[in-house]
């Protein structure tokens, strides 16, 4: 027998969650679920990323991303102080290692100051070597409210408190397909079945497939305004061999291009005290394509039929190449991190895994930057949410309640 539920959330990464924890916070008298398709909850984009708490430096002032990361951030600490979670703010170093990139640099400055980001600094060489002694740079901007965290750790507490609050769980639970009926939505899954009044959908790597269900069964007055695709490029990282760890004491990154969301392979101090290095940014041939080996032949087609994905190649081929390059060569990766750290050197670095962002992208080509949250029907759908999603998960989280409380009538 089908169960029933006020409000379903799908996909069990950190946005799900916070969102989840947050509507069992608000409204303790609604039946609320979340659906995860995996065993266990935060295995994707949650549990693959650099494990940093960003500032708020880089996105655009007005934007929702700069919005709900100074604001995420400072809910995160709080949250982690009170569960005894730990973090550190190690601080970073952005490094401008050629003239042509100091104009990038004053310009994330201007940004940082007018998202509120405390502490911020136009530092020159010499101050740069005392902060990093094996940095090399010309000009860099220090940010000394930037931490590291584990956000599965993160992640895992959002969901006991979630489930503390009467919440309830369920992994394995793999959307097939969404019906309306009177009142509400029947969600069919590889699991089971679950009828739902209302839906927010968190599913990451899939929130278009999802959207896409959920699209045929709606008018044309409620569809979505925001024509997009997820497009997921894997991210690999290295490891500094621990003999060579003293080269980096916190997290230093080059200046990026403004013409993409990615940030540029960088280093990074782990709470677990490593050292990782990466990620670069390659188109991945499957959603969950963790490996140079992982193809799927539906993905793939989805992938080179859409004309989004055409006119971003057509535009950004030569960066493309240059990121299959490093992906496939250690030594070309390596070059590019000495321009950080001169001393580093091919022997340094052992391979460390992969992660793969689910990155949108419009059908006239353009990589989306900002998050994209809309609602559609019975449903709000989060369609783009990488990084600094795990920062600001607890704003978007607050954010989403609110459009659910605005659009789907909820009484505290």
């Amino acid at each position: 027998m089908a169960s029933s539920w006020d409000l379903a959330v799908v996909g069990g990464g950190i946005v799900g969650l916070a969102t989840a924890m947050k509507l069992a916070e608000k409204y303790p008298h609604l039946r609320l679920l979340l659906l995860e398709k995996e065993q266990e909850i935060a295995r994707h984009q949650s549990g693959h990323n650099s494990g940093v708490i960003h500032s708020g430096i880089y996105y655009k002032p007005g934007s929702v991303k700069a919005q709900t990361c100074v604001a995420g951030r400072k809910a995160l600490l709080e949250f982690c102080d009170a569960n005894a979670i730990p973090y550190e703010l190690c601080g970073k170093v952005i490094v401008a290692a050629r003239p042509d990139e100091t104009a990038r640099l004053e310009e994330l400055y201007r940004r940082g100051q007018a998202n509120g980001v405390a502490g911020l600094e136009l530092i020159g060489p010499e101050r740069l070597q005392e902060i990093e002694p094996y940095c090399r740079g010309i000009r860099a901007l220090h940010a000394p409210t930037t931490g590291i965290i584990d956000f599965t750790r993160v992640a895992k507490a959002y969901a006991a408190r979630f489930q503390t609050l009467g919440g309830e769980i369920q992994t394995s639970q793999e959307v097939r397909k969404i019906v309306p009926e009177r009142d509400g939505l029947v969600i069919e899954s590889s699991g089971g079945t679950f009828h739902a009044k209302r839906l927010i959908n968190c599913a990451g790597l899939f929130s278009d497939k999802l959207a896409g269900l959920m699209a045929r069964t709606v008018g044309e007055s409620d569809r979505l305004e925001v024509d997009l695709r997820i497009i997921p490029f894997r991210g690999e990282y290295f490891r500094l061999v621990a003999e060579r760890r003293f080269l980096v004491r916190g997290l230093i990154y080059p200046v990026p291009d403004p013409r993409f969301p990615f940030l540029g392979a960088h280093f990074t101090r782990t709470v677990k005290g490593d050292v990782e290095v990466g990620p670069n940014a390659v188109l991945a041939l499957a959603r969950e394509g963790y490996r140079k080996t992982d193809f799927d032949p539906s993905h793939a087609f989805e992938v080179f039929s859409y004309r989004g994905f055409w006119l971003l190649a057509l535009h950004y081929w030569r960066m493309g190449v240059t990121e299959m390059h490093r992906s496939f060569s250690k030594r070309a990766f390596v070059k590019a991190l000495q321009q950080l750290i001169p001393e580093v050197r091919v022997e340094d670095f052992v391979p460390s895994g992969a992660g793969v962002r689910a990155q949108a992208v419009s059908a006239s080509g353009a990589l989306i930057d900002d998050f994209v949250i809309r609602r559609m029907g019975n449903a709000i759908n989060v369609l783009n949410a990488p990084s600094p999603g795990a920062t600001a998960s607890l704003a978007i989280g607050e954010k989403i309640v609110q459009m659910a409380a605005e659009n789907f009538s909820l009484n505290a």
